[in-house]
């Protein structure tokens, strides 16, 4: 839009800004002849912090990703940002095709298909985040790709595929520390398909090569949590001492378990009229994904806590500049019990 000199001077005086104060050189702004839309709204304008932004100026692709019911994010090739709709005179990005959640809404969609299978563009298009972050959660889970499709297998099977490789190693005398993945293969294929003999290796070790022949480097870690899990999802509680000894007994020979490999796994609970402490199951993947709801279920399991106990629960809630302190001190209160700080709600639970 032009403005007369009066007009301009009129905008200033309404400001309370010094003509006299203000740069000599005038920057002009507008849409070029293919953006005549832009006067009816069709144009969004989107502020990105510098790091991303130079991304984007190099040819980076980002991808907006949400469902109707969902809050939009922005996915870069590693990270994920919250979209948010702010009132700002910064210098700001025109992009084409975004729409308001106002204009999402006014839009009708027919979608009955259900997903059963998902591929690696299927998690794309319907997970918000970004690819190396979907990656790094399938791994996580881990997942298995067959047949294009992605897949978690049953625990009780990962479980079984396990058994097998540790039961080889014990039978070949080898160091968990070099298993060859030909022979695991050679020996358990006639058991198990090979892809999921390989698949349980890369899930439970790490992978390398030494003079052209494929080794695991089994993590004791690993196979003691997985040992753990499957002792305490068949049981509703468990005595912390008779748990610590059928857990040692039940892994393989010559590894170690110590409580800190649960930290990801199970809390301690302590039984006041009893003066014991128990352990059962208590994955971060059951909680709440939201920061209130999440400290709530988990006072409600337990009314204190020390920051070494809830810090495996709430570790996946912090943001980029945020820390474990940061989130108890807004959703908890701390005092001292027994000269030790510990933390409770700050709102009574039901």
């Amino acid at each position: 839009m032009r403005r007369t000199r009066d007009e301009v001077d009129a905008t200033l005086q309404i400001a309370k800004l010094n003509p006299a104060e203000l740069l000599p050189a005038v920057q002009c702004l507008g849409f070029g002849p293919g953006a005549s839309a832009a006067a009816a709204g069709d144009f969004c304008l989107l502020e990105l912090e510098p790091a991303l932004c130079q991304q984007l100026e190099a040819g980076c692709s980002m991808v907006i990703r949400g469902d109707k019911d969902e809050q939009a994010v922005l996915c870069s090739k590693d990270k994920t940002y919250d979209l948010k709709i702010a009132d700002t005179s910064n210098m700001l990005l025109l992009i084409p095709g975004c729409k308001t959640p106002d204009q999402l809404k006014m839009e009708e969609t027919h979608c009955n298909i259900i997903h059963t299978e998902y591929t690696t563009e299927d998690l794309l298009d319907q997970i918000q985040a970004s690819e190396e972050e979907i990656m790094a959660q399938l791994q996580v889970l881990n997942a298995c790709e067959i047949g294009g499709y992605w897949r978690i297998l049953e625990f009780d099977y990962e479980m079984k595929l396990l058994n097998h490789v540790t039961q080889l190693v014990d039978s070949e005398s080898w160091s968990f520390t070099k298993v060859p993945l030909n022979i695991c293969l050679q020996e358990l294929g006639p058991l198990e398909p090979e892809e999921m003999i390989e698949h349980c290796l890369k899930c439970y070790g790490r992978r390398y090569t030494e003079e052209g022949e494929i080794y695991f480097e089994l993590s004791a870690d690993k196979i003691c949590r997985a040992t753990a899990q499957m002792l305490l999802q068949n049981a509703v509680k468990f005595n912390l001492a008779e748990f610590q000894e059928v857990w040692q007994q039940s892994v393989p020979e010559g590894m170690i378990t110590r409580l800190e490999q649960l930290k990801v796994r199970v809390w301690p609970w302590w039984i006041d009229s009893q003066d014991q402490k128990s352990y059962f199951l208590l994955k971060v993947d059951d909680l709440p994904e939201d920061n209130q709801e999440r400290f709530n279920s988990l006072f409600s399991l337990r009314e204190k806590w020390t920051e070494e106990d809830i810090a495996p629960y709430i570790q996946d809630l912090c943001g980029e500049k945020q820390t474990i302190g940061a989130l108890l001190t807004k959703y908890s209160r701390s005092s001292m019990q027994n000269g030790v700080k510990v933390y409770n709600s700050r709102r009574p639970i039901s």
